[in-house]
């Protein structure tokens, strides 16, 4: 009997352990990953993650009630796979794109942008009138960023992969890479981090296919409720001006 009741308290105990094993993960599995890159829309500051589009998702998140997020900064490759492989995972500022459509969910929109071709201004034997001529030449560009997907679909051969937008403007400024194709506000800030004037690049040719919204977006797996309730959360956002006004300065 005391066999029998000594294996009953060691299963009851298994049985307890694994039910807050459970518990523990499930608490774990509702906290809300909030992901971004270093760029001009997002940085590190003293520990904190800052910018107008981090100051956005911040009253985002208020307004729609979520308390239990962590917010973190990451190289874009990293942010991209964990947005698009692991559930309740948010996401910003995206590029949307009808490849990327029905990857995520998307919130709602932060800003409009059109990257164009940056050369070195002193670099006059880069000469770019059309795409066609910009094939030629060794181009930086972001890993798994929308505009590495683009040029390589466009059949451009001689893409150097950075991890994120700093290092790719230093490939720039080095001789590695003759073009980078960048937006002005992404330009001007990465000059500024770098302490180098922004005249030193001169724009060459604009990205009129790839100007399109950036948004705030949400893994497929993200639950409903709080897709709803973000989703909606934006639109009031959207249509007091708190968007358009973070994202001016």
């Amino acid at each position: 009997m005391r066999r029998k009741q000594h294996s009953l308290k060691q299963g009851w105990g298994f049985i307890s352990t694994t039910m807050l094993v459970l518990v523990c993960l499930s608490v774990q599995a509702e906290t809300l990953q909030v992901v971004t890159e270093d760029s001009s829309y997002s940085s590190l500051q003293d520990g904190k993650v800052v910018g107008p589009a981090s100051e956005v998702v911040e009253k985002l998140l208020a307004a729609a009630g979520v308390k239990d997020y962590h917010m973190a900064l990451y190289p874009w490759a990293r942010a991209y796979d964990m947005a698009r492989l692991e559930p309740n995972v948010m996401i910003y500022p995206i590029l949307r794109s009808s490849e990327r459509e029905p990857l995520f969910k998307w919130v709602g929109e932060l800003d409009q942008v059109t990257p164009l071709f940056y050369k070195l201004r002193e670099r006059h034997d880069v000469v770019i009138k059309d795409l066609t001529d910009a094939r030629k030449y060794a181009v930086g560009v972001v890993r798994d960023d929308s505009r590495q997907e683009y040029l390589a679909g466009q059949k451009f051969s001689r893409l150097v992969v950075s991890a994120n937008n700093l290092d790719n403007l230093r490939k720039l400024l080095s001789g590695q890479v003759a073009l980078v194709p960048m937006p002005e506000r992404e330009a001007r800030e990465q000059c500024e981090e770098l302490h180098i004037a922004f005249d030193q690049l001169e724009s060459v040719y604009a990205l009129d296919e790839l100007s399109k919204g950036l948004y705030v977006a949400l893994s497929l797996k993200t639950p409903a409720d709080t897709v709803q309730r973000v989703t909606t959360a934006f639109a009031r956002l959207k249509d007091d001006g708190t968007v358009a006004r973070a994202m001016s300065r």
